[in-house]
């Protein structure tokens, strides 16, 4: 057959491709983004006592109305909005599938999408579907900050959208008023929309809150707030999310959810619904119980060949080992899974093709047990290293 792929220059997400590779190496997975720890009691007999009701039929396209009214609460409590949970809140199958549709509802062919490097890899070929092109601008090492003066000179008159993710994945790194100030004055008066990845917002440590856009009511009224609930309970497996956004744009994104995925399993809507009433205090208590995590991974590593780069958000630590080896991320990442036991992500996946790195994404949703294990093979990581071996 004479195929032409769409998306020429995408494989395997590397998430898949480590994730595989620590099934059959047995390693410790420190590379997917999932945590060790089980949902909450709580919410699996919510869950459960639903499936046994008279649930198990399709929920409504935009979300059921018991989840809608409890995330619509959760954000007056939290932001002190009021917003309307049939006109501007959207239950999604997981964040990614949100995003994507999101970007194709929102982006033209030819139009520009700026995202900052490291990005997250579903954006790109999102946009690429979409019929876009993005515009990659990096973020400043070692701080990662974003360098606004770049922005404004990326943007044009085919600028349709700007990505921002905080807590940012793969670095920690988290957003500060002064920067939603001025993304707002850039996209003043402009057709640029901002599309705000969110799903690691209660993992923010060190005294930091977490500054959605949803909490700036300029770019409230031109962007659209991703979230997950995978994330925050512990339950990535059930890919159930949300989105927020105003009448308008939220039409807009529902025209394509409705042909992606029409409704997200009700039964796990109606038990999630159910949780988030009975216990607020699961989402103020995840800062806390992940900075401990955060925490015990950088004392583990501190005296260690490892350079950590300060995490102040999601549950990902990045570590620096240019001045061990000028091998690539990819293969040491690689290497590693099968030499130490070990298996980590390259941020190089991260970045634009041309851009060479040299640092690994670490997950400390982990218990106690596989945070030492994994710390003291990293410890030993210049045992590991390709050119040494």
């Amino acid at each position: 057959m004479n195929l032409t792929s769409k998306l020429p220059n995408t494989g395997t997400t590397i998430f898949t491709t480590m994730a595989r590779m620590a099934r059959e190496c047995e390693a410790l997975n420190l590379s997917q983004g999932v945590p060790d720890f089980d949902p909450p009691a709580a919410l699996v007999r919510a869950v459960q006592a639903s499936f046994a009701g008279a649930a198990n039929q399709y929920a409504p396209m935009p979300g059921a109305q018991p989840l809608l009214e409890a995330v619509a609460d959760n954000l007056h409590r939290r932001f002190a909005l009021r917003l309307d949970p049939q006109e501007e809140i959207t239950v999604t199958p997981g964040a990614t599938e949100a995003l994507f549709c999101a970007i194709n509802a929102l982006v033209g062919r030819d139009d520009e999408v700026i995202v900052f490097d490291p990005a997250y890899d579903c954006y790109e070929p999102a946009v690429t579907l979409a019929g876009g092109v993005v515009r990659h601008v990096p973020l400043a090492a070692p701080e990662f900050a974003v360098d606004w003066d770049h922005v404004r000179a990326t943007i044009n008159a085919r600028t349709r959208m700007i990505i921002i993710n905080s807590p940012h994945n793969p670095t920690g790194t988290v957003l500060a008023q002064d920067d939603l100030n001025q993304l707002a004055e850039l996209t003043r008066d402009s057709r640029i929309l901002v599309l705000s990845d969110e799903v690691y917002e209660y993992m923010v440590y060190d005294g930091r809150s977490h500054l959605s856009l949803l909490s700036h009511p300029e770019l409230r009224e031109r962007g659209l707030a991703v979230s997950s609930f995978g994330k925050t309970l512990h339950a990535t497996g059930w890919k159930v999310g949300y989105l927020v956004a105003p009448p308008a744009l939220t039409a807009e994104f529902r025209k394509v959810h409705q042909f992606c995925q029409f409704s997200v399993i009700n039964p796990v809507q109606l038990g999630l619904a159910q949780f988030l009433r009975d216990h607020p205090e699961h989402l103020t208590e995840l800062p806390a119980f992940f900075q401990a995590r955060r925490d015990r991974l950088a004392e583990l590593l501190g005296d260690g060949p490892l350079r950590l780069i300060p995490s102040s958000g999601t549950y990902f630590q990045m570590v620096d080992y240019r001045h061990l080896s000028g091998v690539s991320d990819v293969e040491l990442a690689e290497h590693l899974t099968r030499a130490a036991g070990v298996a980590t992500i390259p941020i190089s996946v991260f970045y634009a093709p041309e851009a060479r790195q040299h640092g690994l994404r670490l997950c400390f949703a982990k218990d106690d047990a596989t945070l030492i294990e994994a710390a003291q093979r990293l410890n030993r990581i210049e045992q590991y290293l390709p050119d040494a071996a």
